[in-house]
């Protein structure tokens, strides 16, 4: 059984954690991968590095969503099932906290988890030639938004080939369900569980009372057109879930659509989205908490 292996080595104790894999993997029946930024790290004999001719029949995410999230940017929609074991501090998305590896190692290796699959999106830059430039899968979101000076930056919204209207503000996030927990909910979105297929748009400090975030269906596209002028000292970013960024140009536009293939996430035991909610994101009312 292929297993690949992402982590966050800005973790302590991953040498150690990696030790502990190496350890397990033949009482498993695993055949270790290790991402290339991982190689130096390995403790003793390290794995062969993934690459394109690998097929991995699971990925295991070490750190905290972040890492989860670029494991599922490298797979790329291979369709792999992703078990996060979560390091850092939420951990919304991971399967299990770093004290269960050996329950998470048995239930890979006997297939024993859900799978969960999470709508991805994928945008393309156009250019005024009409020049595309696509970009890698995003499972959390789309984000376009100002650097540089605090200034308001004018765009223009169309879903399915109807224009919406203009947006003035920080920029605008569009976010699948398993993103709206994250960036989009900070800038007032809803919380969509991750089976409902939509997509949702979410203003950032809109400069307006007027403008609300929108839930749309996920067969549609999506069009962000940043609207000139802008000062030579003001700078328009596309990002990735927050971790891949380039800069727009005046001229340019963004295609933001759903993508091919879902991302596979892995999960185990009982616990279901709104006990997550409850647990990591402190979700509902005070009476059950403890009082100091």
């Amino acid at each position: 059984m292929n297993v690949g292996v992402v982590g966050n080595p800005s973790y302590s104790d991953l040498q150690g954690f990696l030790g502990r894999l190496t350890a397990a993997a033949p009482k498993y029946g695993f055949a270790l991968f290790t991402e290339e930024r991982l190689a130096e790290i390995w403790p003793g004999q390290r794995p062969a590095v993934w690459g394109p001719a690998v097929k991995l029949d699971c990925l295991l995410t070490i750190g905290g969503d972040g890492t989860l999230l670029r494991g599922a940017r490298l797979l790329n929609g291979a369709g792999t099932p992703i078990l996060g074991i979560n390091v850092g501090r939420v951990g919304f998305l991971a399967t299990a906290p770093a004290q269960n590896l050996d329950w998470v190692l048995d239930a890979a290796a006997r297939g024993a988890y859900t799978i969960e699959p999470r709508l991805a999106l994928v945008a393309t830059v156009e250019d005024g030639a009409g020049a595309l430039r696509t970009q890698p899968i995003a499972l959390n979101d789309i984000v376009v938004h100002k650097g540089g000076l605090a200034r308001v930056m004018r765009f223009r919204l169309s879903v399915g080939g109807e224009e919406v209207g203009s947006y003035s503000g920080d920029g605008i996030i569009v976010a699948t369900p398993t993103g709206s927990t994250a960036y989009s909910m900070s800038a007032g979105g809803p919380i969509v569980v991750h089976g409902v297929d939509a997509i949702v748009v979410t203003a950032i400090c809109p400069h307006t009372l007027a403008v609300r975030p929108l839930v749309l269906p996920a067969s549609v596209s999506i069009l962000i057109e940043p609207i000139p002028p802008w000062e030579e000292n003001e700078e328009l970013l596309l990002s990735l879930d927050g971790q891949v960024s380039e800069m727009l140009h005046p001229g340019e536009r963004l295609v933001v659509r759903r993508a091919e293939r879902p991302v596979m996430l892995g999960r185990l035991g009982p616990e279901g989205f709104f006990a997550r909610l409850r647990r990591k994101l402190n979700w509902g009312d005070l009476s059950d908490r403890e009082r100091g």
